[in-house]
């Protein structure tokens, strides 16, 4: 009987099975204690169980990691499916999945039977438009168990059908992680709140959601406590604030109470109503997501600095006006003006005038400040009158306008009817005056 007398080859077949595992860093004790907990293990030819290895090798999981595996899970080397999944992974992925994917979290938690439809599920989100160079991408961004192991094909299918409607697979090459999403548990519920928050709109909701597909990872409830928030706070309907949404879809990521209500109360402190409140957030949305410590407490000094009265209308506007600038370019814009014998008050004049003016490039204002008094012979008290001079191109709207004009009515001319007219209004008031000119000669 072979099982009594076993054959020289089948003595080389076990000692070479526990050579095979000494290799990859098990004793002979471990070595029995797979076989004992998968005796189908023993099955497998040697020949098979190195080839497996160096599969898994292939796809960048080292030799420690592989033993490591291998002592928690036999079934990475004894199941077919991972063969063809390793395979499917090495050679039409280009092995660029990364190992930590492949290691504990995924081959670990995941029985092999979960893999059999996975380069169908792959092909799937390629053929519902993810381009083929981002696959790579979205694959080492999720919970590959989750989003595509446990989940069936047709619930993959329905996903990428749904998203369709809203900004499609774009979404999910942005934030991966919506395929780890539940449909109805969490998906549709998100999607559809911020939908009904539109008025129905769905080119409205898709825009939010190109804007942050991130949106979606925050739950129905912590969203509502936001609206809601703005509704009995701020006094705003569902309407203003989905515009506000749609302008600033990060109002979600924002802390209610350290952020939201303390800005929302001191342009209420300002004057503020609820209209004037919507206007403002829509305009400078930016307000509710900045650092107060590091950030707007600097930009408020500045504003008291230049003469500007803390909590009123104006003092709100200016600090609107200031949120998308930073308190080293404002400290900048100040400091130019002054170097060029302006005031506080001049300054407070020309902001209250033309609020953006602090927010500009030192450099483009000094380029223009320049040019006005240098090429144009202006006096810089001119600016006092017009400040949104300040805030026009240089080259294809300042130059172009003056030297044009010039020709034609010679230097006396008023900057503000010069730049503030229309490109058609000055383009026809040009044609006439050349026509005229013409007549005259």
């Amino acid at each position: 009987c072979r099982c009594v007398n076993p054959s020289p080859n089948i003595e080389f077949e076990l000692g070479a099975f526990y050579v095979f595992f000494q290799e990859l860093g098990l004793n002979e004790k471990e070595t029995e204690s797979l076989v004992t907990m998968d005796p189908d293990l023993r099955l497998k030819s040697i020949r098979s169980l190195r080839a497996c290895a160096a599969s898994m090798k292939s796809v960048g999981i080292s030799d420690l990691e592989l033993c490591h595996l291998v002592a928690k899970c036999t079934s990475v080397l004894a199941a077919d499916e991972i063969d063809s999944f390793i395979l499917f992974v090495r050679d039409h992925l280009d092995g660029k999945v990364d190992p930590a994917q492949l290691k504990r979290p995924f081959f670990m938690s995941t029985e092999p039977r979960f893999l059999i439809e996975f380069e169908e599920k792959i092909n799937l989100l390629i053929d519902g438009g993810i381009p083929r160079e981002k696959i790579v991408h979205v694959l080492n961004n999720v919970n590959l168990t989750k989003a595509l192991c446990f989940k069936p094909f047709e619930a993959i299918e329905r996903l990428v059908h749904f998203l369709s409607r809203y900004g499609g697979v774009e979404l999910i090459v942005r934030h991966p992680p919506i395929l780890n999403f539940d449909m109805d548990g969490q998906l549709i519920p998100r999607v559809e709140f911020l939908l009904e928050l539109s008025g129905g709109d769905e080119d409205a909701t898709g825009a939010v959601l190109r804007k942050l597909p991130t949106f979606l990872k925050y739950r129905v409830e912590h969203v509502e406590s936001h609206v809601e928030l703005l509704r009995s706070f701020a006094g705003l309907d569902d309407q203003e604030i989905f515009r506000i949404i749609l302008v600033f879809p990060n109002i979600v990521s924002a802390s209610r109470e350290r952020k939201l209500r303390p800005r929302i109360r001191f342009l209420k402190e300002c004057g503020l109503d609820s209209c004037e409140i919507f206007k403002f957030l829509t305009k400078a949305p930016l307000f509710l997501g900045l650092s107060f410590e590091g950030n707007i407490v600097y930009k408020l000094g500045f504003l008291v600095k230049i003469g500007h009265k803390y909590r009123t209308k104006e003092f709100a506007v200016a600090i609107g006006a200031v949120t998308r600038t930073s308190c080293e370019n404002m400290q900048k814009v100040i400091e130019l003006f002054l170097s060029y014998e302006f005031s506080f008050e001049d300054v407070l004049l020309m902001s209250k005038k033309h609020p953006q003016i602090l927010q500009y490039n030192p450099d483009s204002l000094e380029e223009k400040v320049e040019y006005l008094v240098g090429e144009m012979g202006r006096d810089l008290e001119e600016l006092l009158d017009f400040p949104a001079f300040l805030g026009y191109k240089l080259d294809s709207r300042i130059k172009h306008r003056y030297e044009v004009k010039k020709k034609i009515i010679g230097e006396g001319m008023s900057i503000n009817k010069l730049l503030s007219v229309s490109s058609e209004r000055f383009g026809k008031k040009k044609l006439k005056e050349l026509v005229h000119e013409a007549q005259k000669l």
